[in-house]
């Protein structure tokens, strides 16, 4: 981001997690921003105008530098290049990357569906998908209980863009039925990024809009 820009936009929904990630780095960051309310049960990701910039209608969208930047993972590593969040050294990075990647590809598909549907009345119309999607998230916790044996943080010493992705939805990983007593490493891991400076709490609760039955989809209604 140059001095003269204008301040990014960063369009999320405020009780997706996705969302919050990027809301938890800027406020790390101490960058300021406008947010735009983007309602995906309304609608508000699918309009023309909203799709020729994420073309997967999908949020979070950060526009910046006359540029727009969809998906968390992508916006979160645009917004630490440069800064200590992201390793230099090229290990570390490619550390991050892949906590990242397990995070997109094995937590969150699994623990944040279960935790959507198990919060909007989902689960009972999938009973079958649910448990399948909850167990693989079980696994997924498993191995982040696994990694963090004699680590504060998932990559080296300190905090990284990496720790800010997984702690989106593996905080509120009890919401989908987990009994977070199993990991308690991954409790004290909890506990040490919730300390860092600039991290916030804002992940807002379903609205009854998101519920079952009242007609809007989010990406968590996808089949898998």
């Amino acid at each position: 981001m140059t001095e003269n820009s204008t301040l990014p936009r960063l369009h999320d929904y405020a009780a997706s997690a996705n969302c919050f990630k990027a809301r938890m780095l800027l406020s790390q960051l101490g960058v300021p921003y406008e947010r735009v309310p983007t309602d995906i049960f309304a609608g508000d990701s699918q309009t023309a105008e909203y799709l020729a910039r994420n073309p997967a209608g999908r949020t979070p969208l950060l526009e910046v530098d006359g540029g727009a930047i969809p998906e968390s993972g992508a916006i979160l590593l645009y917004l630490a290049e440069g800064t200590a969040f992201l390793p230099t050294d090229r290990i570390d990075r490619a550390h991050v990357h892949a906590w990242m990647f397990f995070e997109q590809n094995l937590l969150e598909p699994n623990v944040g569906t279960a935790r959507f549907w198990r919060l909007t009345g989902r689960d009972a119309e999938r009973p079958e998908a649910f448990a399948r999607h909850h167990e693989a998230g079980a696994a997924a916790l498993a191995t982040l209980e696994r990694w963090l044996a004699g680590k504060h943080f998932l990559v080296g010493s300190r905090y990284t863009v990496a720790d800010c992705a997984l702690y989106a939805y593996t905080r509120v990983a009890h919401e989908a039925g987990y009994e977070m007593a199993a990991f308690p490493l991954i409790a004290g891991w909890l506990d040490r990024v919730a300390a860092t400076p600039g991290a916030i709490d804002d992940l807002a609760p379903y609205p009854a809009s998101a519920h079952a039955g009242a007609g809007g989809r989010s990406a968590h209604d996808a089949p898998r």
